[in-house]
Order: C-alpha cells, then structure tokens, then sequence
C-alpha cells in the first residue's frame, strides 16, 4: 500500500465571523476577508491549483457560512471534506463569493480554493463523486474543477443575486416550506412595495441598510430590487448588486413589507437611504427566508481585469 503524503497547504487564516456579506470593494451581507494563499493577481501559488467550487446548502443547520470556534458551518464542513479527499494534512482555505449568515441558503454559492497540484491531479477523476459521500446532506457540490486564469470567486464577481420568500397569508402558509419562507402576519401590497424598491435603486451608500464594519465601504450599486408574487398567498423579492454590505438584503425586505402592508409610506425607504444613519424602524427580517441564487462573473479574459477593479475602495465621494 502506497504511503500517505503530506503535502503543504495554503496557510489558513481566520475570518471575521460576521456574514450576509460579499466583497465589492473591501468586504461585505453576504463576503468578508477572503482566505488562502492566493496572489492578489488571481493566481495560485507554484505547485498548486485553484479549483473553483459550484455548491449549495440548507442553511438551518449551520451558524452560517465562516469558520467560528465551536461551531458548525459550511466552510468548515466543506473543507474538511476536501482534505479528506486530497489526502492533506490540514484542510485548505476556501474564499467564498457570498458569505451568508446562520439560517441563510444558497442555491449558487461559488467558492475557489488553492490545493497542491499533484494532489488534485491523483483526485480529480472521481472528485465530484466522492464529494457527494463525504459530504452530509444539506450540503452539496455541484461541481469542482480547475478554475481559469485570473479567477476569483469574491472578488472576480459582477453580481449576485439573492432572493427572499414570503407568505403573507398564514391560513395558506405551507410547513414543509417554513425553514425558507418568512410567515408575515399581514398582507401586503407588491405594487406599492415595487414602487418604494425604485428609489433604493442605483449606486448609493446604504449605510442606513447595513450594519457597519470599520474599515468597510458602504456603497453598493443596487442593479435589481423586485418583488412578485409566485401565487395568491406567496411573494418573492429578487435582489442583485454587486455586493451587499452586512445585513444589507433583510433590511431592505424589512422596510418594503412595511410600506407593503401600510405601516409605512412609499417615500419612507428612501429617505432611510438618503439619511445614511441606521434608522430604529427598519426591521431585519429572520435570516432563513433568504437564499443565494446566483454569482455572474465575466468572460475568462476580463476575471483578472474585474478583480482588480472591485479591489479598488468605493467611496460614495
């Protein structure tokens, strides 16, 4: 039997815990401070490979997706099974594109990691399908391979988009669907709460919207803010940006569904906006109604050209 190796790993280095936060500039309500031993050209060091991971996740058993001491989350569980499945002695660092909280999914989380090449290379047949036994199942990998040039998954993104579901008639609310359904005890109107969404729209500092991280910019460019009803007692909101600061996307909710049922009027979430200061009535509503759908980067040849610019610090000068 063939000695087991013990290859050198990309150093691990420990994450803010904070989520709901992506990069788009420094860090952000879905990504916080990247990991591994990555170059800041997008390149993996000699001797490794980066791999870009395709997953998804039910968010209900984890206390989200950064390691934290003690707890169970998503990255510790993926690259546990990784090491595993490379055989290394440690397990690698993941960087993620959407850090989500404890309670949030994700339907298209992508992730890159740097491994040793002659690792990957002696795994890489069978990798996806030992993956799916590795794994426990609320979390799955849809796909690993190596990543192109210049990739990184926070950083390379244009957007991600998130979506947040309601039922706003309780004698219709479904139980099999309560881990990502917010129940809201009122009805609500989607045509005035589209109307507010308007003025939330664009480049702007939500500082009003997000819990702040010093060091951290708050602008973000809101690219989509729509909500629509999927059946009579069943509304969705879809979010895109090209990044969320912390708690970002369930504020936003928040204070739509209350100019949605009257609390509020349409003018009420921007003036939030434009006051820039945390306002004591807007609600963050419960993490579990929020999932990740999906993250758009650009074609191969622009990922180096678009991480270089989202580096770039943000102000909203």
């Amino acid at each position: 039997m063939r000695s087991q190796r013990r290859t050198r790993t990309p150093s691990r280095r420990t994450e803010p815990t904070t989520s709901e936060q992506d990069a788009g500039g420094i860090a952000s309500d879905t990504g916080a401070a990247s990991t591994g031993a990555a170059n800041t050209d997008g390149a993996a060091d000699p001797g490794f490979t980066r791999l870009r991971l395709d997953l998804s996740y039910d968010g209900s058993g984890f206390s989200g997706w950064a390691r934290q001491p003690g707890q169970r989350t998503v990255q510790d569980v993926v690259e546990e099974a990784l090491c595993r499945l490379l055989r290394m002695a440690r397990p690698p660092a993941l960087t993620v594109a959407g850090r989500t909280d404890a309670g949030v999914h994700a339907r298209g989380q992508v992730t890159h990691v740097d491994v040793p090449a002659d690792s990957w290379a002696q795994a890489a047949p069978v990798a996806a399908r030992r993956l799916s036994r590795l794994l426990p199942p609320d979390v799955r990998v849809h796909a690993i391979r190596p990543a192109p040039d210049g990739f990184d998954a926070r950083f390379s993104a244009l957007w991600r988009r998130y979506s947040y579901r309601v039922c706003d008639d309780l004698t219709a609310a479904e139980p099999l669907r309560r881990h990502d359904t917010l129940w809201y005890r009122h009805p609500v109107d989607v045509g005035v709460m589209n109307e507010a969404a308007a003025d939330c729209m664009g480049e702007h500092d939500f500082a009003a919207f997000c819990r702040r991280r010093e060091g951290a910019t708050t602008v973000r460019a809101l690219l989509r803010l729509e909500w629509a009803r999927t059946s009579p007692s069943v509304l969705t909101a879809t979010v895109v940006a090209d990044a969320f600061c912390h708690n970002m996307v369930r504020a936003l909710v928040g204070a739509l569904l209350l100019v949605g049922d009257g609390s509020r009027p349409v003018s009420w979430p921007g003036r939030v906006l434009a006051a820039r200061v945390r306002d004591p009535g807007v609600t963050v509503v419960a993490a579990h109604g929020l999932c990740l759908e999906e993250v758009r980067y650009p074609p191969p040849a622009q990922l180096s050209g678009r991480a270089q610019a989202t580096r770039r610090i943000r102000t909203s000068g």
